[in-house]
């Protein structure tokens, strides 16, 4: 039998992909009202233990809080659940 055939196959691992870091609203229930949170006070809080390429707030759970919220990325119903409440969603 040929040696490609009786080596292993290898894989591709692209060198440009980023890993994001998602993160609930509901995690984000434990801060109070008006407080500023971006990613130092997320890891501060425990919810982020290494960001890596970035922080996503995605729109899952229940959200109460008034919140200035500052990320790497928002999806759309996350952006949305944050600014019905009166807090802001700025992308850094």
């Amino acid at each position: 039998m040929p040696l490609y055939r009786r080596l292993p196959k290898r894989g591709f691992t692209n060198r440009n992909t980023k890993e994001i870091v998602a993160v609930n609203l509901s995690a984000l229930e434990r801060f109070e009202n008006g407080t500023e949170v971006d990613v130092n006070t997320l890891i501060e809080a425990g919810i982020v233990k290494n960001p890596r390429d970035g922080v996503k707030i995605l729109g899952n759970g229940e959200f109460t809080k008034k919140l200035n919220v500052k990320a790497d990325a928002f999806s759309a119903s996350a952006k949305e659940k944050i600014e019905a409440l009166g807090g802001t969603a700025e992308v850094m």
